[in-house]
């Protein structure tokens, strides 16, 4: 065995996260991370598709059916992360992010083929509950996986992938939907159907990642784990050469010799309330505020351009990019200095920012002073901002609390926001904009800035520093010394 590789189950955190960035990282980080690429695809293609789906030779549905079919996505996420979440933590990362993979590919290719509102809602419901349990097992798998120093930028860019789907959204509806290749009539069902294609894509490239040797360790299975952080120091030792001596941070060790089962939901939300409530606090603040906030711009944007600023249905995809532009850009620029600055204060600044931003957004539409180009450029300036801050929500969560819980805490905390936050806003804004009003929509424009701003200044004072520091540093195992 050479030098570097060490023997013992306690080093297992300290010898990934010592690893330098390689080829296998990369890897992982592609074959994990499309899951908000395929979130931002789902999404986009119903704002895309909003005006298309009211007309009366495709599924006749009005705008609350529109905004109402979007929160029922958002509904099947939560139900999907609580129970893929709690599978997650008990029957292995792997596992699960296969699992979730092939019901969202089911789900979405039976969109394709709905009739009627109630089954368009049905599927779009199951195509939820894929989505949310690939939140809760990859943001598990990816943190678990990624070295310390750079988990901060690696994984705001993961969550900002979103909106790579959400331009690939955007320009299959542009595409498909134009009468010289398909039409609306059957461009709309064909953009669902090319989703699922590349989710079984996907699919077949996931299989070549490893179970978390985190999670093997703390279940048992130290053997499997050491094998499998062999086969990766291996990998990366041919492309990077000799590997640095592994230091093991007195806060891990002993922490993965002794296997624990997954703890009881009394035990969990024992650990949520009693031992760790200020994390909690910030965690459902940043999650339900971003969730509002995003849900209620995005769900309900292709409505706004067509009813107040004459935006035909078939080029409403064409203001998709410069604002999934703003939202890629946002978490790569910005990412880095989540690592450096810290988490805190960059929490704190990109909240109350992009919550500023949509205030005066908000504002400037109400006072009619927007036309379609300028109100896609506000947006796409708010959103730099407001997507690495809502990035760093989902970061927050997966690293705050111990291992043997993790996938199951970012379940309950991303069910609680997307709950009150994203299942609200979508149905809300669909009826404000229903009304024809632009003072209403811009109350709702008002609610998501204070919600985000508030957020931030609660994260300013309470969230914790954990940049460059091991996960086991932060929050120990249940159980660990």
């Amino acid at each position: 065995m050479p030098a570097d590789v060490a023997v013992t189950g306690h080093d297992i955190p300290a010898r990934l996260d010592r690893l330098p960035w390689s080829r296998w990282h990369w890897r992982v980080v592609t074959a994990l991370g499309v899951a908000w690429v395929l979130d931002g695809l789902e999404v986009t293609l119903v704002g895309s598709l909003g005006g298309v789906l009211e007309r009366g030779d495709t599924l006749a549905l009005s705008a609350t059916q529109v905004g109402a079919s979007a929160s029922l996505y958002v509904g099947g996420a939560v139900v999907g992360a609580l129970l893929f979440g709690r599978l997650a933590d008990r029957l292995g990362r792997k596992r699960l992010f296969l699992l979730t993979l092939a019901l969202y590919a089911c789900a979405t290719f039976a969109t394709a083929f709905s009739s009627d509102f109630l089954f368009f809602a049905l599927c779009r419901f199951a195509t939820g509950l894929g989505i949310g349990g690939e939140y809760a097992a990859i943001n598990s798998a990816i943190d678990e996986l990624v070295p310390a120093r750079v988990r901060g930028r690696v994984n705001l860019a993961i969550n900002g992938s979103f909106w790579l789907g959400a331009a690939l959204g955007a320009g299959l509806s542009l595409l498909l939907l134009d009468e010289r290749v398909l039409g609306p009539l059957w461009g709309w069902r064909a953009c669902f159907g090319l989703g699922a294609v590349l989710a079984v894509a996907i699919l077949l490239v996931r299989r070549d990642v490893p179970e978390s040797p985190r999670w093997l360790a703390l279940h048992g299975r130290p053997d499997e784990a050491r094998r499998i952080i062999e086969q990766i120091e291996q990998q990366v030792r041919r492309e990077c050469g000799p590997l640095a001596q592994c230091v093991v941070a007195p806060a891990a060790a002993g922490a993965l010799h002794t296997p624990r089962p997954s703890p009881s939901m009394r035990e969990v939300m024992h650990v949520l309330l009693r031992v760790y409530p200020r994390r909690s606090g910030v965690v459902l603040a940043l999650m339900v505020s971003q969730a509002f906030f995003y849900n209620a711009i995005f769900f309900t944007y292709a409505l706004v351009l067509t009813r107040f600023h004459g935006v035909a249905d078939s080029k409403v995809a064409l203001y998709i990019f410069p604002f999934a532009l703003g939202n890629v850009l946002g978490p790569l620029l910005l990412g880095p200095l989540f690592d450096n600055v810290g988490r805190r204060r960059m929490i704190a600044l990109t909240y109350v920012l992009s919550g500023i931003g949509l205030a005066l957004t908000g504002w400037a539409f109400m006072q009619g002073g927007l036309d379609a180009r300028s109100q896609a450029l506000c947006w796409s300036a708010v959103f730099f901002l407001a997507s690495a801050a809502a990035s760093s929500a989902y970061l927050t969560v997966s690293e705050v609390f111990p291992l043997q819980m993790r996938a199951l805490a970012i379940a309950i905390f991303y069910a609680v926001g997307t709950g009150i936050g994203g299942f609200i806003a979508p149905w809300l804004f669909g009826a404000l904009i229903e009304t024809g009003s632009k003072g209403a929509v811009a109350v709702g424009y008002a609610i998501g800035a204070a919600l985000v701003i508030g957020a931030g200044l609660v994260a300013l004072r309470f969230a914790v520093d954990a940049e460059r520091k091991p996960l086991e540093e932060i929050a120990p195992p249940l159980g660990g010394s």
